[in-house]
């Protein structure tokens, strides 16, 4: 299509705790935006799922309102693209009926089969689809389902990954992406597609897996049923899109190798693009938005779940819109280190650099002169050491560099946040003007259809508004903190095991 004087590209993302609506013009200027709530349910300890349903309610709340917003009519869109979290798989049966809530990616019921998984073909998992079972992938999830609800198992006719299932919903196709593919953990890297051989290993049928397309490609359009319930116009290009860490790298700008960026979101991910894959397990390695690029990503189970644990627990007596603000002016006003206290962020168990979901979260070091400004510092600085940790193990695994990194996220607006994360990486941190997933998506809709020529058109559209250099004072308290954190983590592993298992077995 070619481009029009201005055209409007809506971007949706689909996040842990809200789906969210973009609109923005081909500057990448934002015209109308706006956010809708979902409901995530844990039936039992160390569960995440979400009803499909929610997601689509949640779309059809968001998108008349982003709209609204930028004071347009659903005809005024070009092009829509749509992004999701990796690993969440929708099984549906021959009607089209959605069998089971969907499994989210920090899940860790599946740790038994991904264990086993490991041990049985963890060399063969990793050369076809780049990756090591752990419970986060689908692979092991679905493992999970064949053994304990096998009577829905058999029954699914066609496997969504979650942005494909709302796209669905918007234009009647059932297409992926390759990254959700790689993020299913059931890839062939060679061949760019599925891997019967990996889908044998838990007698999962080929047959119920969706073709597979670039991001940028035309999935289908909006359908009349789709635009009566959103207020898009009927007949509206939506372009297949991607999981969401990959629609962000590419939309904070980061088109070329060695770009990397941190992401303080529902999950804290570390991210640098390369010219070839990277396959360093546990690091994952995903294809890039750019032709022949990939990515290596590892993140942490819990940044903003922690950050708003934190909030729910300490400041409940303050509006909740104002309450991270509150947080961020008593974060800024305690001394690095924060006197003494220090935060493991583990409130899911964790992923990177540990993959261990037993592990637990903890303040230790507290005595009777700490005040709640302190738990909030100690919140920041226990989620940048817990990035730092990655990155560490990014390093010795990969041998590679990273320069600045940009800061994705809402956190990425605090001042004092980007400051300790600069500290504690040693690194320069550099706040992208727009750069969440729902922007990402909103160019990728502009590169499937012409607005943009090419991906490193579309970067153009992202700008640097903020840069924060490491303050060497702030690095070398953070260099002495670290150390006791990673030993205190080790000390304790043993410890949350127990506890886990204790509760376990009262239960």
């Amino acid at each position: 299509m070619a481009a029009r004087d201005r055209a409007y590209l809506l971007g949706i993302d689909l996040g842990a705790g809200s789906l969210k609506a973009t609109i923005v013009d081909e500057a990448g200027g934002l015209i109308g935006e706006a956010s809708d709530p979902i409901a995530t349910r844990s039936p039992q300890p160390g569960w995440s799922e979400q009803a499909p349903e929610d997601w689509w309610r949640a779309l059809r709340n968001a998108l008349p309102r982003a709209l609204a917003a930028g004071k347009l009519a659903g005809g005024d869109i070009a092009a829509v693209g749509i992004s999701a979290g990796a690993h969440i798989a929708v099984l549906t049966d021959a009607a089209g009926q959605v069998l089971r809530p969907a499994i989210l990616w920090n899940d860790q019921r599946s740790a038994a089969e991904a264990e086993a998984l490991h041990a049985r073909a963890g060399a063969e998992i990793i050369e076809r689809s780049l990756n090591r079972a752990n419970p986060t992938w689908t692979l092991a999830q679905l493992a999970w389902l064949k053994r304990h609800e096998p009577e829905l198992t058999d029954r699914t006719a066609r496997l969504y990954v979650a942005k494909d299932y709302l796209r669905g919903r918007l234009t009647g196709d059932w297409t992926t992406d390759f990254s959700d593919v790689v993020g299913a953990l059931m890839a062939d890297a060679r061949r760019r597609d599925w891997s019967p051989e990996l889908c044998a290993l838990i007698d999962w049928p080929t047959r119920t897996l969706p073709p597979v397309a670039r991001p940028q490609d035309i999935a289908g359009t909006v359908t009349e049923t789709a635009a009566q319930a959103t207020g898009l116009a009927a007949g509206t290009p939506v372009v297949v899109g991607s999981n969401d860490t990959t629609v962000e790298l590419f939309g904070c700008g980061a088109v070329n190798p060695g770009d990397g960026a941190i992401k303080l979101a529902t999950a804290g991910v570390v991210f640098l693009a390369v010219d070839r894959p990277e396959v360093h397990p546990p690091v994952s390695c995903y294809p890039h938005i750019v032709a022949d690029m990939w990515y290596m990503a590892s993140g942490i189970n819990a940044c903003a779940t922690a950050h708003r644990w934190v909030r729910d627990r300490f400041f409940a007596d303050l509006d909740p819109e104002t309450a991270f603000a509150e947080m961020d002016r008593l974060a800024a006003s305690v001394p690095p280190g924060s006197d003494g206290l220090l935060f493991h962020p583990y409130l899911q168990g964790e992923r990177a650099p540990h993959w261990d979901p037993k592990l637990r979260g903890d303040f230790l070091g507290l005595t009777l002169s700490h005040e709640r400004a302190h738990f909030a510092r100690a919140c920041y600085e226990g989620i940048a050491l817990a990035l730092g940790d990655v990155l560490r193990e990014a390093k010795r695994l990969s041998g590679a560099e990273f320069g600045a990194l940009r800061l994705l996220g809402g956190g990425a607006r605090s001042a004092t946040w980007r400051q300790i994360i600069a500290d504690a990486t040693g690194l320069p941190i550099r706040q992208p003007g727009n750069g969440d997933a729902s922007f990402g998506a909103a160019l990728l809709a502009g590169l499937g259809t012409g607005v943009f020529a090419s991906p490193q058109d579309a970067a153009r559209c992202a700008e640097i508004v903020a840069e924060t250099q490491p303050d060497p004072g702030g690095q070398a308290v953070y260099a002495r903190l670290f150390t006791l954190y990673d030993e205190s983590r080790r000390r304790l592993t043993e410890i949350s095991h127990a506890l886990g298992a204790d509760i376990a077995g009262a239960s």
